[in-house]
């Protein structure tokens, strides 16, 4: 064999050792782990605290309401979901034998003012004879019978006079008294509100409920101009919670937004409820005063509730934190990630604050659950979702 063949041979043995080597390396060699990247900017960061289940938004005003008196509906001039003003009958009850009562005291009370009028008129008639009489007896010329008589009578017409003035306020209280009946006998809008549930028809009977027996009520009136939050905050967490302190509520029924609220009322005892945990109701307000108008009472709702608060800091996404206050940055020259330690300030479930260990502009992997995921590996950047 020349010494040419068999340098040929050599170089094409060489080079299927070469090409089977790459191949074995091509498919042998760890994949790229894809990651989602989030780039660390400067910002707003909070520190909050959230109820640890679901609030419910109020009406700060709410009346479940009945007649005070018993009876069949003959009015029901509202219907579920009418808006009503302020004094507006709501209801009202059969009441023509209050009513009647009503007009005879008022009958009475005209009939008294009449006899006042005659025995007054009398007593005074009597007191300017016994006036005359009284001179006359001064001057010797009646006996003292006579002027005993005169005194006598005017006393007695005044007494029947003052007696009469009597029975006319008893009869305008009688005249009261008939009206605050037929008054129980109509219900009214005590203020401006929507009609949330109506529990009678007409024709039907009504009953007060009796004492220790709650029955369902006719009408349940709600003022929606006004609402707030009801939502437990971990026993823990309460007593960092004041009055006054801004918030951020987020309701299921309105997906993306956030209402700004105010903490108006922390509750001064712990609800102690089996197999839950130990909470305290927290009460926040709607401080927008146009927000309360597109929300209904009943809706579900979160508060988060500001504590500390810091202004254009280095952050970064609170997702993408290992135990240990530990990241993975990725390098995009080597692609690969690196792990960094931390020091943190304030943070809540969307920022955290960093002090150290890493600068605005850096990526940080935020998909840290994903298998693969680990310092040193080799990684692909994919797109991050916007937040």
């Amino acid at each position: 064999m020349s010494r040419g063949r068999l340098l040929r041979r050599v170089l094409v043995a060489t080079a299927a050792l070469a090409g089977l080597a790459i191949g074995w390396w091509h498919y042998t060699r760890p994949q790229p782990v894809p990651v989602v990247l989030s780039q660390v900017d400067r910002g707003r960061v909070e520190r909050t605290v959230a109820n640890t289940r679901a609030g419910t938004v109020n009406a700060c005003r709410r009346a479940k309401l009945a007649p005070p008196a018993g009876g069949q509906i003959v009015s029901l001039p509202v219907r579920e979901g009418d808006r009503v003003r302020t004094g507006q009958v709501l209801l009202e009850l059969w009441n023509e034998d209050t009513a009647a009562q009503a007009r005879v005291a008022e009958e009475q009370a005209r009939g008294a003012r009449l006899r006042v009028e005659e025995a007054c008129t009398r007593a005074d008639v009597a007191e300017r004879d016994a006036e005359r009489a009284r001179k006359l007896h001064r001057d010797g010329l009646i006996p003292d019978e006579q002027f005993d008589r005169a005194a006598s009578s005017a006393k007695t017409l005044r007494a029947a006079c003052d007696a009469a003035r009597a029975e006319v306020e008893q009869g305008q209280a009688r005249i009261q008294l008939a009206r605050a009946n037929l008054t129980r006998t109509v219900l009214r809008a005590p203020f401006a509100g929507i009609v949330a549930k109506l529990n009678g028809e007409l024709g039907e009977f009504t009953m007060p409920s009796p004492p220790g027996i709650p029955t369902p009520p006719v009408i349940d009136l709600i003022d929606d101009s006004c609402l707030y939050v009801t939502a437990p905050i971990d026993e823990v967490d309460a007593a960092r919670v004041r009055v006054g302190q801004t918030s951020m509520i987020t309701l299921d029924a309105f997906s993306g937004q956030r209402f700004p609220g105010r903490v108006r009322r922390v509750a001064p005892y712990v609800v102690d409820i089996e197999k839950q945990a130990r909470t305290v109701d927290v009460e926040v307000e709607f401080t927008g005063p146009q927000d309360a108008k597109a929300l209904l009472a009943g809706y579900s709702a979160d508060v988060e509730i500001i504590l500390d608060e810091r202004e254009d800091v280095v952050r970064v996404p609170t997702q993408a934190l290992l135990e240990g206050n530990r990241v993975l940055v990725y390098t995009a020259n080597a692609g690969t990630l690196k792990e960094r330690r931390l020091q943190v300030g304030i943070s809540n479930w969307e920022y955290t604050e960093v002090r150290s260990g890493l600068e605005a502009g850096e990526q940080v992997v935020v998909s840290i659950e994903r298998e693969g995921v680990a310092p040193g590996a080799h990684a692909v950047p994919e797109t991050a979702p916007r937040r």
